[in-house]
């Protein structure tokens, strides 16, 4: 197993580490399917089950003895981990080894009959939502989200354009906030006065409660419940007092070739 710390701060442009979990039959022979379409992917099996994978390209670590001994260097070692476990039995195995949303891992569990992907930890900032939904499309299974934004297919407020560069720049109380009022559908206010507009990456239309501005001066803030604000603008505090807990602003690369180089 890779000794490297799991790194929540990675940049957009860094490949997540990927480890496939197999311990029964049907699961490593559902394992095997998704390696051949996650080359990157390193294995961690059974040692019983490790001669199913002897025509893999992927790194496969086969171990003797019991999988919980083997959580600890999985969530250390990272990003997503694919386990093609029972979810019962994966949440008690990783239930000890839980930091936060913004450290551990993202946790994906699919059936052994290969139908199912579901996202059990870390799924909307750790990206295992994103994760599931790309296993699901190679495996022809089915995705099963539950998080909010997801499942309403809005703005993700705490990620935002992340894979563009954006930082977000707020309380925590604040992003709690109007993330409650997004997905409560109520109406918002989105200003953007910089950045890349390639910042909505859904399939489906933006929701018709979220209004564009191009100057947060323009915006009648009484008629929204909160205002995502993407700028290189200094933000008063007066103007973060007005607005209590209904601000989030973003934060773009200064530099153009920055953003692509975050695209």
């Amino acid at each position: 197993m890779s000794s490297e710390a799991h790194n929540p701060t990675a940049t957009p442009t860094q490949f997540p580490r990927i480890c496939l979990v197999a311990i029964t039959r049907h699961g490593a022979a559902q394992a095997v399917r998704l390696a051949a379409d996650l080359p990157e992917a390193d294995i961690c099996t059974s040692a019983k089950f490790g001669a199913q994978f002897k025509d893999v390209s992927n790194a496969v670590r086969a171990y003797d003895g019991a999988l919980r001994d083997e959580i600890g260097p999985l969530f250390a070692g990272y990003d997503q981990i694919v386990f093609f476990v029972s979810l019962g039995a994966v949440v008690r195995l990783i239930a000890p080894h839980l930091i936060s949303k913004d450290e551990d891992p993202g946790v994906i569990v699919v059936d052994d009959a290969g139908q199912y992907v579901i996202p059990v930890l870390s799924g909307h900032v750790g990206g295992a939502n994103a994760m599931s939904e790309r296993v699901a499309d190679l495996l022809g299974a089915a995705p099963v989200l539950t998080t909010a934004s997801d499942v309403g297919r809005t703005i993700p407020v705490d990620i935002l354009g992340r894979h563009l560069g954006w930082r977000v720049e707020a309380p925590k109380i604040n992003v709690t906030r109007v993330s409650a009022h997004v997905v409560n559908g109520e109406p918002i206010a989105f200003v953007q006065e910089a950045g890349s507009p390639d910042w909505w990456t859904r399939p489906t239309p933006l929701p018709d409660t979220i209004h564009r501005f191009t100057s947060f001066d323009a915006v009648p803030l009484e008629r929204y419940a909160a205002v995502l604000w993407v700028t290189h603008a200094e933000v008063p505090q007066e103007r973060w007092d007005a607005l209590h807990e209904r601000l989030v602003v973003y934060r773009p690369p200064q530099d153009a070739t920055e953003s692509s180089a975050a695209a």
